[in-house]
């Protein structure tokens, strides 16, 4: 559902206001939808194997979004949780447990505002200088949150430009606690959306904006969550193929975020009964195939000197955390003659060029006026190792 509610109710759109009258009765709220969210197939092991046959290093799951909703039995979200109405189940907790046990890292998100939530529009009618709701409501419920499930990072949201600074949600309170009192004290990260003044200036992770990716290198970690979907956060059933991106846009996502720097994460809509489209599936069991061939250039990668090439803008590059010898250049467009012209690696009398997942090396020569040259063997299809997004390993370069 997502921002369905805040289109209807808040913003009231026509579109969504006319799918109501057309499809429910005049009395339907909002909250008569929880019923029907029973996730009767939710297998929280499956979905563990779906995540980390991608490749992921960690899961990030929404366990309140800004309707209030709790996919946990949750003390401060009376009568308004999965424990209580439609699955009662505590869902973050099957899922916490899952995740834990894949060997995958626990991220739960958390959003601190919620649109319609009485005590927060009294706060913000009070030009947030009471903290009502965040006292009785959203604070608790992170605190219960970490103490129940112990989470290896905490992705904070809601904090919109009208909603706050981080004094008002008692941010720097919570925080403070979190890096040195809670549970999770000695491994945990935090994002940065914990109101207006501290968005994308503090935390752990900095995630500024939706999609976020700044162009150019930071001296700060910082993550691009983006969606498969590129219409929404959730799962639509109207939803048309052309909606969804190919393995080829989410690879350039990847790489280009990984080039400068940042994580990748990546947004699934899960459906009400409890699983994963096969649409989503599909593109992660894409991604997964790709990242076991040239996850060398992916995982314990840093940016390198350039992070895009000088002369040809389908090659972005990484270099490896622990030795600088290990350049990847990651080429998005095969090229119709075999040949890449490559402008930022300046080779030396000892470079040897490997297409990762290929055994043999790939001829070179220097360039004409700097920069090197490939020359890509007629490759049996058998024996090609991926057919999107071809990673080049550069070893002993000048630079």
């Amino acid at each position: 559902m997502v921002w369905f509610w805040y289109y209807w109710q808040r913003q009231k759109l026509p579109e969504y206001v006319q799918f109501m009258k057309d499809h429910y009765p005049p009395n339907f709220q909002y909250a008569d939808f929880a019923p029907q969210f029973r996730a009767e197939f939710f297998d929280a092991d499956e979905w563990a194997k779906i995540f980390k046959d991608a490749g992921a290093r960690y899961v990030v799951l929404t366990t309140k979004h800004h309707e209030g909703f709790t996919l946990w039995p949750s003390k401060y979200s009376f009568n308004w949780n999965a424990m209580s109405v439609g699955p009662k189940r505590d869902l973050v907790g099957e899922f916490s447990n899952a995740i834990k046990k894949s060997g995958l890292r626990l991220g739960l998100y958390h959003s601190l505002y919620e649109w319609f939530n009485p005590l927060y529009m009294k706060d913000k009618a009070n030009n947030f200088t009471t903290k009502e709701f965040v006292e009785a409501k959203t604070m608790p419920e992170l605190y219960e949150l970490v103490n129940t499930y112990h989470p290896d990072y905490i992705w904070s949201d809601g904090a919109p430009w009208d909603s706050g600074n981080s004094s008002y949600w008692n941010a720097p309170e919570f925080i403070a606690w979190l890096y040195n009192d809670s549970p999770v004290r000695y491994t945990v990260v935090t994002n940065d959306r914990w109101g207006m003044d501290v968005s994308c200036k503090h935390g752990g992770v900095l995630t500024c904006s939706d999609r976020y990716n700044p162009g150019k290198l930071k001296n700060r970690k910082w993550e691009n969550a983006f969606t498969i979907d590129k219409k929404s956060w959730g799962f639509r059933r109207n939803a048309a193929l052309s909606d969804f991106m190919t393995i080829q846009e989410i690879l350039h996502q990847v790489i280009t975020t990984v080039s400068y720097g940042g994580n990748a994460l990546i947004d699934v809509g899960p459906t009400p009964y409890g699983t994963i489209p096969p649409i989503f599936q599909e593109r992660l069991k894409q991604l997964g195939s790709w990242l076991r061939v040239n996850g060398e250039g992916i995982y314990r990668t840093v940016p390198w000197v350039h992070q895009n090439d000088t002369v040809n803008p389908h090659v972005w590059y990484t270099v490896s955390k622990y030795s600088s010898v290990l350049v990847y250049a990651f080429l998005l467009e095969w090229p119709d003659n075999n040949i890449v012209k490559l402008g930022a690696p300046e080779p030396s009398n000892k470079t040897v060029v490997y297409l990762v997942g290929y055994p043999d090396p790939i001829p070179w020569k220097a360039g004409p006026n700097g920069g090197i040259q490939l020359t890509i063997p007629n490759i049996p299809l058998p024996q090609m190792p991926c057919v999107w997004a071809w990673a080049f390993r550069l070893v002993d370069l000048s630079n």
